[in-house]
């Protein structure tokens, strides 16, 4: 290659590759340093790349839909004077509208909503996304609407969230001896209002004050382990393009309102997927509603190099005996799956009984 070459940079976390969402930029493009280059999304994110230097673009390296490494070409740009003219002296190519280059062929419409990995996806497909129904927020076109409307027969090469699940899911096979015990929470003198969600967020809390073991890594292929004073607290987010899992920040010891409303702003983040990176990794434990969906009881799967998943399943009012008396009460089912290298039975029953303790409280 005759230019300098801008590579994949790392971005950061250990990951290894990200797939190309879309160009902001074409060849013969004129560019300054920091402006927007490509967007790329790695397992659970879209980021934004800046260019490293101002210049004009010779070529890029890669089409959209593909899946890059770390280190791998990304953008050629040309060498010489001419290249950085538009930084040193302000001076930027003049075009007359005969020589003006037309729009990319990857670039996407504005006004039309839809995720950046279902424009991609629809271009490689050679798909008009203004006629597709979006069956997103606000009627944004999602990854799983472009398949749709694609039908394609045949199996589909994963990608982003998904294939992120799966990496994580082989991990979880090959490394972590799980074991689950469940009981249920007796949840019948709850106030009205009670936020399900944040109760949970307090329960796990209580949990990890028992049973410290629990808020944990463990590291070094199972041979070190590393107990940590803070819990931050990965809560599952179920959305059509996967499972997201951002995670709660000091969710011990921050106030509530402050929890409910840091919690609603990752959500959100997640559904327009602008969330960070940074946002979706670093938890010490997770939590999974999956009650919220259907479900009593499950043998979950944890992520290493956590040792502790809590899982709450569908409320429900059940016979229970309440104050020496058989009656009907409503019930919380809870799942702990936990890393039996890490923890032992005894600290995982410490950490469910202080859950359900904390769960019984009226408010």
């Amino acid at each position: 290659m005759s230019g300098a070459v801008f590579t994949l940079p790392d971005l950061g976390e250990g990951l290894r590759d990200a797939e190309i969402v879309a160009w902001h930029v074409a060849e013969g493009d004129h560019v300054v340093a920091d402006q927007p280059l490509v967007s790329v999304e790695t397992d659970k994110a879209v980021v934004e790349i800046p260019s490293p230097r101002s210049g004009r673009v010779q070529r890029l390296l890669a089409e959209p839909g593909a899946r890059i490494a770390v280190g791998a070409p990304l953008v050629e740009f040309t060498e010489g004077a001419e290249a950085d003219a538009g930084a040193v002296v302000g001076r930027l190519p003049e075009a007359t509208p005969a020589a003006a280059a037309p729009p990319p062929a990857h670039a996407a419409t504005p006004a039309i909503a839809a995720m950046p990995a279902a424009r991609a996806r629809a271009q490689a497909l050679g798909l008009d996304l203004s006629a597709i129904r979006g069956s997103g927020p606000g009627g944004t076109v999602t990854l799983a609407d472009v398949e749709a409307a694609a039908a394609i027969p045949g199996a589909e090469p994963l990608r982003g969230v998904r294939l992120a699940m799966a990496r994580s899911m082989a991990r979880f096979r090959d490394e972590v001896a799980p074991t689950t015990v469940c009981d249920d929470a007796d949840i019948g003198d709850w106030v009205t209002e009670t936020d399900v969600t944040l109760r949970l967020v307090r329960a796990v809390a209580a949990g990890c004050r028992a049973a410290p073991a629990l808020n944990a890594w463990l590291e070094g292929e199972g041979t070190s382990r590393r107990l940590h004073a803070q819990l931050d607290l990965g809560i599952a987010v179920d959305t059509e393009d996967g499972l997201f899992v951002p995670v709660l920040r000091d969710a011990g010891a921050r106030p509530t309102d402050v929890l409910r409303a840091d919690f609603a702003a990752l959500k959100a983040a997640v559904r327009d997927r602008s969330i960070a990176p940074a946002a979706l990794r670093g938890a010490t434990v997770t939590l999974s509603n999956f009650g919220m969906l259907g479900g009593r009881y499950a043998a979950l799967a944890l992520v290493p190099p956590q040792v502790a998943i809590l899982g709450a399943g569908r409320i429900a009012a059940r016979p229970a005996v309440h104050r020496g008396t058989l009656a009907v009460r409503r019930l919380l089912p809870l799942s702990l799956t936990f890393d039996h290298r890490a923890v032992t039975g005894a600290e995982a029953a410490r950490f469910l009984a202080a859950a359900i303790d904390d769960l019984t409280q009226p408010a």
